[in-house]
């Protein structure tokens, strides 16, 4: 693999590139429950139907982020990046033409979520990783994410105002040409080591990589608190909306919500990136796993007026993605950075799983009972989980040539 600095691409090129990349592809993509009541309402349509193919993305980004990861290790990143925004473009506006579930599960769901897989973390995170020092790796990981944050501050009233102005059919039309501006910066980031289509020499093949890491108890504790991530993060994004609709607040607020969500997680992100330089990361995770939990719950316990909508939305978003930069450099410092992406992609294909049954629980429990108030509950319980489960995890990188020590 690349040994020298002038093999590397200079990490203000990789930062700017990466980061606009993340901004386009989050930024969109945490706008989504805002269409939840206008697609739901013009179709005549469940909740439900809308919640099941959403949480059809997620499960789709997460199977299709494994090979995504596995791609870019092998071919190198810009070309999966490319590839990711034509099928985001695709999916967006196969989303807005759709006339039956069936299709916009297809669409809105399989599509979208193989586009997601190749525009988000895992593949700009392999990038950071093979080229970036590991001095500056958590801290650039961060950058990253605080990247994907302040697209969805600076998205998710776009698309507010895009779908109030034009409708929601023409926005979404809108957002699949816009989405295309992720193939050329996909250029910046092409590496050196995989001209000609050649990765880099390897210790490790595929499969002893994938063995080593599945035998490590510190990578199964890392997927488990991974898996609440996605449940908690992509039920209050796609969710949170309508629960505000239905308590009679205005859309206004949700969106405002959302957007501060975006902009507090781009302080998040970064100090999380930065912190993970300096401390633990397995004791940052189980901190953030439980503020979460405690923000939740006094969210809920508290009387509710938009102030306390907007300071809930300010303290989650300082939790949001926060836990994306300490998983990633953990993973990278466990069993460096030769398979990145496709390690990377395992463990967000558990959180993947948790957002699929964040999205649809939300969705069923909403059409069957009248109510979050479950999902709620179990969001709680779940970030204590995380937080206990991340605490274990052994941090130092792995001996290859012995058994892995427990967790």
């Amino acid at each position: 693999m690349q040994s020298t600095a002038a093999q590397k691409l200079s990490m203000a090129q990789v930062l700017i590139c990466g980061a606009m990349i993340v901004t386009l592809s989050m930024g969109i993509r945490h706008g989504f429950g805002l269409w939840l009541q206008p697609i739901t309402q013009a179709q005549n349509w469940t909740r439900e139907t809308f919640s099941f193919a959403l949480a059809i993305q997620n499960l789709s980004w997460g199977i299709f982020g494994i090979f995504a990861g596995m791609v870019a290790d092998r071919f190198g990143a810009s070309r999966v990046l490319i590839g990711g925004a034509l099928l985001y473009g695709a999916g967006l506006a196969g989303m807005a033409l759709a006339t039956t579930p069936l299709v916009f599960t297809l669409t809105a769901g399989v599509l979208l979520g193989a586009a997601q897989a190749g525009t988000t973390y895992a593949v700009v995170y392999g990038v950071i990783g093979r080229q970036i020092d590991p001095a500056k790796r958590s801290w650039a990981m961060g950058v990253a994410a605080a990247a994907g944050s302040f697209g969805q501050f600076l998205m998710v009233p776009v698309e507010g105002f895009l779908i109030s102005g034009f409708g929601w059919q023409q926005a979404l039309l809108a957002l699949s040409v816009f989405v295309l501006l992720i193939a050329p910066l996909a250029f910046g980031l092409r590496e050196p080591g995989f001209a000609g289509g050649a990765a880099p020499a390897r210790d490790q093949s595929i499969l002893q990589a994938l063995r080593e890491a599945f035998k490590y108890p510190s990578f199964q504790l890392l997927m488990a608190g991974y898996f609440v991530c996605g449940f908690q993060v992509v039920f209050i994004g796609v969710h949170m909306p309508s629960y505000l609709k239905d308590k009679g607040l205005s859309p206004q607020v949700a969106s405002y919500a959302l957007a501060l969500i975006g902009l507090f997680n781009v302080f998040g992100t970064y100090i999380a990136g930065s912190l993970g330089q300096k401390l633990a990361k397995r004791k940052i995770l189980a901190a953030i796993y439980l503020g979460r939990a405690v923000a939740i719950a006094v969210f809920l316990w508290a009387p509710l007026t938009p102030m306390s909508v907007y300071i809930f939305a300010s303290v989650i978003g300082l939790l949001w993605l926060s836990t994306v930069p300490p998983t990633n450099a953990t993973i990278a410092q466990i069993f460096g950075v030769a398979h990145l992406s496709m390690l990377g992609g395992f463990v967000f294909f558990s959180h993947q799983i948790g957002s699929f049954m964040g999205v649809w629980l939300g969705g069923f429990l909403y059409d069957r009972t009248g109510s979050y108030d479950v999902v709620w509950y179990i969001a709680i319980a779940l970030g204590i989980f995380a937080a206990l489960v991340n605490l274990p995890v052994r941090e130092a990188p792995i001996a290859r040539g012995t058994a892995p020590q427990p967790a």
